[in-house]
């Protein structure tokens, strides 16, 4: 269901995406330019194209789409917690040995009888 769902909105994603950008401004005419334009309450254009009804019904989808993702990983991940899981046997908990550690040594410490000068 969940990759059902991403699928789904990055379908959504893309067909937005593509009708708000094939959709021609407001102001698009040479009229606005120049301060001409008349701005009615749905624009220059009437009531709706095509193309901004399906904006407005791709952005529908997208937020149902975006809040059902949310809800379904919400969902999948309270069902596979860290601390719920079992150990298995090679994954006990073991505190790590300690290595003795030898002190680097440094080539300048080595008194050779040689002095740089």
């Amino acid at each position: 269901m969940y990759t059902i769902t991403v699928i789904l909105h990055l379908i959504v994603c893309f067909l937005m995406i593509a009708a708000i950008l094939l959709q021609a401004g407001k102001g698009a005419e040479i009229g606005a330019a120049f301060g001409g334009s008349s701005q009615t309450v749905f624009g220059s254009r009437g009531p709706g194209t095509f193309l901004s009804k399906v904006t407005v019904g791709a952005a529908i989808v997208f937020m149902l789409t975006s809040l059902s993702l949310a809800v379904l990983s919400k969902r999948v991940n309270s069902l596979s917690s860290v601390i719920s899981l079992p150990a298995t046997s090679g994954e006990t908990a073991t505190t790590p040995t300690a290595t003795p550690t030898t002190p680097a040594t440094d080539s300048t410490t080595h008194d050779s009888g040689e002095h740089s000068k």
